[in-house]
């Protein structure tokens, strides 16, 4: 369905599909607490989202990730009622809200810098959307109990009289995402809302975004750049290449079971082996895998760092260790192949014997890896 709209921009017809991998089609509109129906974004020539397929199920915690440019924010902005499709439908639930203005679809939204107003308290800024509510504007009675709700719920009780400027970073979130929940949102939606803040913090509130999603049970959806946060966080995981959604599956099956080679070199930093598949198994020097479903010819292995392990014989990989860079856990290695293309492996501490140290000669062998046709 495309919007007869004067100022529509014109389309770019040289733009080509991020993979070979159709769009999911949509099993119903009505069950979900949020779909996207074959929508579509431009500005000027340039697609910013070619006939996204979505739907966010109620109470869901869904993850959108995906390359700078790929289409996250337009498509968070969309569900906001920020930006308006060209083409598609934009439903909650039932109802069709692709034309409601933001101020009509009760969506809360959490920016990566707070938005906070530096004038007002704590308690003030959270009670902020109920006080300017213009239908349904609860009392002051009930405004405070909401705001005293909140707070306890991001554990910020005793801040309420505090401003932003006395804030942590991390406390300042707390603060955004209390204001987002105090007008009982049908849809939270949260734009990169650990980027300003350092690894520590982040961690932490990795952890209290998730408590705080089991104890409302909020339809929600976050972008991030950190896929770690993603696969940590989220229910299910969506990912996103050139304004069309390569694959959208649970953290482990996104993992560990890429649909295509962009899933596969793009989350978890896969190393990329080129080889040959001959009856469906692939070949490169000193490795081999499954390759089922994968034609004969010329392919391509990609095999996480932690897919490697340290052979015992003269089967593997055959490396020269150029770095061992602290690190606790698996051992990080980078190394130089014989062939000269030099990876990363993490491989597991020897139960006997020294860790491999700088210029030490060793084979490593390949325990998992997804293998894709070569890219032409």
């Amino acid at each position: 369905m495309a919007y007869d709209r004067p100022d529509a921009p014109e389309r770019d017809v040289n733009a080509g599909p991020a993979s070979d991998v159709a769009a999911p089609a949509l099993t119903s509109g009505r069950s979900a607490a949020i779909a996207l129906d074959r929508v579509s974004k431009l500005f000027g020539r340039f697609a910013a989202l070619r006939g996204v397929e979505l739907e966010v199920q109620p109470g869901e915690l869904l993850a959108i990730v995906g390359p700078s440019g790929s289409g996250k924010t337009t498509l968070l902005r969309l569900i906001a009622g920020l930006e308006f499709p060209d083409e598609g439908r934009i439903l909650f639930g039932d109802e069709d809200v692709t034309l409601a203005k933001a101020s009509d679809r009760r969506v809360g939204f959490v920016f990566q810098q707070y938005a906070l107003f530096k004038h007002m308290t704590v308690a003030k800024n959270v009670a902020f959307g109920l006080e300017v509510r213009r239908r349904n504007r609860p009392n002051r009675k009930d405004r405070n109990a909401r705001v005293a709700e909140l707070l306890k719920l991001v554990e910020l009780e005793g801040l309420a009289k505090r401003y932003p400027l006395q804030l942590s970073g991390g406390q300042r979130q707390r603060v955004a995402l209390a204001r987002a929940l105090a007008v009982s949102p049908r849809v939270l939606l949260l734009d990169e809302p650990f980027g300003a803040l350092d690894a520590t913090v982040r961690k932490s509130l990795r952890r209290e975004l998730r408590r705080i999603h089991d104890a409302t049970h909020v339809t929600t959806v976050f972008i991030t750049h950190d896929q770690e946060e993603a696969l940590e966080l989220a229910d299910r995981v969506v990912v996103l290449n050139q304004g069309r959604i390569e694959q959208i599956g649970a953290p482990d099956e996104i993992l560990n079971q890429p649909a295509t080679a962009f899933v596969a070199g793009f989350v978890g930093q896969a190393n990329v082996f080129d080889g040959e598949v001959r009856a469906g198994v692939f070949h490169a020097p000193g490795m081999s895998l499954p390759a089922e479903g994968v034609a004969d010819g010329p392919a391509q292995a990609y095999v996480r760092a932690d897919q490697f392990a340290i052979a015992d014989g003269a089967d593997g990989v055959e490396v020269v260790v150029r770095r061992v860079p602290p690190s606790a856990g698996l051992v990080r290695l980078e190394v130089d192949s014989a062939g000269g293309r030099s990876f990363e492996a993490a491989v597991m501490r020897p139960e006997r014997g020294p860790v491999p140290a700088a210029g030490d000669r060793l084979r490593l062998k390949v325990a998992g890896g997804r293998v894709f046709p070569s890219r032409s």
